[in-house]
C-alpha cells in the first residue's frame, strides 16, 4: 500500500466566496506546492469548473475528485464527489432543477465564474450559488448515492452550516461515508465526544477559499494508487485501505 496526502474541500473562482486567484492553474500549481497527491473540487452548488481542473491536474499528476458542496434546505453544507463525466452531468442538472433562484449580487457577495485553462471566463453564473436547494439533507444524499457517489457532510464542527449545528445530531438512517471537520475542531469541544463514538472515517480539509489556505491541512489516504474506486474503498475500509488523520 502506498500514501496519498489529500485536500477533498477547496473552491475556485465559480464560488462567489473564491479568490480570483482560485484559478484551475493556481490550485493545481499551489497543490503540487504543497505535496498533495489528491484533491477534491467542491464549489458551492455548482460542478461546473471541475472538469478543467481535473484536466490541468493530470497534465501534473494530480489526481482531482469532481465534487460539489452543497447546501441543503436545513442549510447544512455537504460534500458530494462523482467518479465520471455522466453522473456528475446528471448530479449538476439535479442542482440546476432544485437551487433557489435569487439572483447573485456580485458587489456583496463576489463573482461566479466558469472558467477555461487560459483562465478565460466562459460564462458568469447568474443564480446564487450559496443559495439553499429545495431538498432535504436525505434527499440529496438519496441523489448521491443513487449515482454511486460519496456523501459527506461538511465541517460538522462548525457553529454554523453544519449538520451538528442545524440538527444538533447525525440521523442514524443518513447514508454517509465519511464526516469532516476543520482545522479548527478543537474550537468547539462539545465534537470531541462525537468524534469518539463515529463509527465512519474522518477526513480535515482545509475548505480552501484562497491559495495560500490550499493543502493547510490534508487527511492522509492509504491505497494502492490514486483513484476513484481506490478512494470509494479507503472510505470503507476495504482490503487494507483506509485514512488516516494526523
Amino acid at each position: 500500500m502506498k500514501t496519498f496526502k489529500a485536500d477533498l474541500h477547496i473552491h475556485t473562482v465559480l464560488s462567489p466566496c473564491g479568490d480570483v486567484e482560485m484559478s484551475p492553474v493556481n490550485i493545481v500549481k499551489k497543490a503540487c506546492e504543497m505535496g498533495l497527491d489528491i484533491i477534491g473540487i467542491t464549489d458551492h452548488n455548482s460542478t461546473l469548473n471541475c472538469k478543467v481542473v481535473q484536466e490541468v491536474g493530470l497534465k501534473n499528476d494530480l489526481f482531482v475528485l469532481m465534487g460539489v458542496e452543497i447546501n441543503t434546505k436545513e442549510e447544512i453544507h455537504c460534500l458530494a464527489f462523482f467518479e465520471n463525466n455522466e453522473a456528475l452531468s446528471e448530479f449538476q442538472q439535479y442542482l440546476n432543477v432544485h437551487l433557489a433562484n435569487i439572483p447573485n449580487d456580485v458587489q456583496k457577495f463576489g463573482y461566479q465564474l466558469v472558467v477555461n485553462e487560459k483562465e478565460e471566463v466562459l460564462e458568469e453564473i447568474e443564480p446564487l450559488l450559496i443559495s439553499a436547494l429545495y431538498q432535504n439533507i436525505n434527499e440529496v444524499s438519496q441523489k448521491v448515492n443513487q449515482l454511486n457517489g460519496i456523501f459527506i457532510p461538511a465541517h460538522i464542527d462548525k457553529y454554523r452550516n453544519s449538520i451538528i449545528s442545524q440538527l444538533g445530531f447525525i440521523p442514524q438512517d443518513l447514508e454517509i461515508d465519511a464526516i469532516e471537520i476543520s482545522q479548527n475542531h478543537q474550537k468547539n469541544p462539545s465534537i470531541e465526544n462525537l468524534l469518539n463514538n463515529i463509527s465512519k472515517p474522518i477526513i480535515t480539509s482545509s475548505d480552501a477559499h484562497y491559495i495560500d489556505q490550499i493543502g493547510s491541512v490534508f487527511s492522509i489516504f492509504k491505497m494502492k494508487e490514486k483513484s476513484f474506486p481506490e478512494i470509494r474503498k479507503a472510505f470503507k475500509n476495504i482490503d487494507g485501505r483506509s485514512i488516516i488523520n494526523l
